[in-house]
């Protein structure tokens, strides 16, 4: 069984769960769990192919989940309030820091070279009462340069 469109639909719940950071006032945002034992980071570049596909990068540190994680990301440009999701991958939660990697598609046109917000967010779908919720462990929001592949 595919994890696509299972990541496609978790990295959409993320985004609109995760709101509140978009609202932040800074250009990189971080939260992360009391006693910074648990963070995401985001490399300061990520790349854009001329078809559209976008990939972005960085490292996670989480640890303690009981339910399935992920690493979603999302980016934006401009002032535009239309943020593209960028995949998402599995996140082993072992206390031990990782890299992701993520890759997505957005629409030839979508976005340019250059700055933009990226959002990259580690959470958790934790069981509650027979249905999973989302728990985040950490999100960071980051300024990057999408160069070309």
């Amino acid at each position: 069984m595919s994890l696509r469109p299972v990541l496609g639909a978790l990295t959409g719940a993320v985004l609109v769960l995760a709101a509140p950071l978009a609202s932040a006032p800074a250009a990189n945002a971080v939260v992360s769990a009391p006693g910074g034992t648990e963070a995401v980071t985001v490399d300061s570049t990520g790349t854009l192919a001329s078809d559209g596909t976008v990939t972005l990068s960085g490292t996670y540190r989480c640890s303690g989940n009981i339910g399935p994680a992920y690493v979603s990301s999302s980016v934006a440009q401009g002032d535009s309030t239309v943020r593209h999701g960028i995949g998402g991958s599995t996140a082993v939660c072992d206390g031990a820091e990782h890299a992701w990697r993520n890759t997505g598609r957005v629409g030839a046109d979508a976005l340019e070279h250059g700055t933009a917000q990226v959002e990259a967010t580690v959470m958790e779908l934790r069981p509650s009462g027979g249905l999973p919720l989302p728990h985040f462990h950490a999100a960071r929001r980051q300024d990057v340069t999408l160069t070309a592949v």
